[in-house]
This record gives C-alpha cells, sequence and structure tokens, in this order.
C-alpha cells in the first residue's frame, strides 16, 4: 500500500510531543496524546521485550530513561509496562496500548529498532509482531527502519503496510558496532527497489546528497529527521516532503 497522503501534509512529531520540563517524555502515552491534541502525527519507536512483544522504546538500553539498567529485550512485556519513565507519571507503554490510543486519528510512522546490533540479517521476532498487531489497525500508518532485513520480513508477512527505510550518510565515527564495508553499501541505498521501498526518512543534515537527489528523481517520498528550529525546517523543506521534528513547533 503506498504511503497514505497525510504523511506528506502533517509533521510528525519525534516520539511524539515530549517535553520533559513539563514531565511529558519521549515515546510515552502522555507525548502521543499531546501529538493528538496538537494535530500532529507521530513517530515513534519499538524494542523487543524477552517474550517477544513490540515495546514503544527507542535505546536498547533501560539506563537513560529509566530506574532500571541493562538492555530491555531482558524483561517480559509486563515487567516494562510497569517500569516508570524518569521525571513522569508515564511508565513504557506497549505499541499495542498505543495503537489503541491513536486509533487511526493521525498518522503514525513506527520505527522498528534494529535487534541484529549489525544492521544485518538477524531479524523476524519483532516483525512478525508488529504485523500482528498493525494487521487489524485502521488509520495512516507506515514502517521503517535502518536494517533493510526488518523491512524485507515486513514486506514478506505485512505486504499491505507501507514501508520505508531510514537513511543516512553512516559515518563510521557514529556507527562503532558496525562494520564498515555495511555502512558505506548502506549509504548508497542499494535496496530501495528490492524492497518496493514507499519512502524514505533521511537525515536532515544530509538532503542535498546526490543519493538524495536520484531517490527523489525516482517519484519516492522523502521525510526526514529531526529538524529542531524554524531554521532547520525552511532548509530541509528545499528537498523533503515533509518532516520529523522535536524541540518546537513546526
Amino acid at each position: 500500500m503506498p504511503l497514505h497522503p497525510a504523511f506528506l501534509t502533517r509533521p510528525l512529531a519525534h516520539r511524539g510531543l515530549h517535553d520533559r520540563r513539563n514531565g511529558i517524555i519521549e515515546n510515552s502515552v502522555s507525548a502521543f496524546r499531546a501529538a493528538i491534541a496538537a494535530g500532529y502525527g507521530i513517530e515513534l519507536d519499538i524494542q523487543m521485550s524477552a517474550d517477544r512483544r513490540a515495546m514503544v522504546f527507542h535505546d536498547e538500553w533501560l539506563d537513560r530513561l529509566t530506574h532500571q539498567t541493562g538492555p530491555v529485550n531482558a524483561h517480559r512485556a509486563a515487567t516494562l509496562r510497569a517500569m516508570p519513565l524518569k521525571d513522569s507519571a508515564d511508565a513504557i507503554p506497549t505499541l499495542a496500548e498505543v495503537l489503541e490510543l491513536v486509533a487511526g486519528r493521525v498518522p503514525l510512522l513506527i520505527e522498528i529498532k534494529d535487534q541484529d546490533c549489525t544492521l544485518g540479517p538477524h531479524t523476524g521476532a519483532l516483525e512478525a509482531d508488529t504485523a500482528r498487531l498493525l494487521a487489524g489497525y485502521a488509520g495512516p500508518v507506515a514502517v521503517m527502519s535502518f536494517n533493510p532485513h526488518a523491512i524485507g520480513v515486513m514486506r514478506a508477512i505485512a505486504p499491505s503496510i507501507a514501508a520505508g527505510l531510514v537513511t543516512d550518510p553512516f559515518d563510521p565515527a557514529e556507527w562503532p558496532d558496525v562494520p564498515t564495508e555495511r555502512l558505506q553499501a548502506l549509504a548508497a541505498m542499494p535496496d530501495l527497489a528490492r524492497l518496493r521501498a514507499d519512502f524514505i526518512s533521511h537525515n536532515r543534515a544530509d538532503l542535498h546528497s546526490p543519493v538524495v537527489a536520484g531517490v527523489k528523481a525516482n517519484g519516492l517520498a522523502v521525510l526526514c529527521w529531526t529538524v529542531r528550529s524554524p531554521e532547520q525546517e525552511a532548509e530541509a523543506r528545499r528537498v523533503a516532503d515533509n518532516i520529523t521534528f522535536e524541540g518546537y513547533l513546526p
């Protein structure tokens, strides 16, 4: 299914419309409620629990956002759901909970976080639970990942869901756990045609690259991440069809 037009008209709140100073933490139910109330789309991240359930959380590790330590995937979904987020009245939500909350009211862009650790082929469980949950979802939704293998799985098991790649120049200094040759390959975006990608979401600082120009010339939608000021937005919109933003209101 092509990318819903709403993804090209409503700016996407990065991890929800979060505001830590007011107790609204990224990827929290409160952040998603705030985005819905303001009429913005939502971008969120999912990690996998020990019992293979999709949890809405950005980091691989719990330490930054909770009072716990260690990897997210060491805990079952019920345990994670009971973990408070720092400086907040919220806890870690499940994807099922967020889907019920959003209920198609705004576009929902779901980033499947890499579970392979090297952007390689060891994927499948998180994608399977995501596809299961989205099978009954009515509303504008799309999935994306830095890992093309994750999107390959989604294409195989949920071909009707719009899907794309999160893309980047893949500077080795910023990806120390991924082999350099893998990063060089990904930077050229060789998987778009094979995956029948509906869009990319590209690093906003690299939107003027020849690779992105080629993507646009081939008719794919170009989203971008992460815009943090009106000035950055004006620059990004010279190329991008839409933005993912945080820290200000577009």
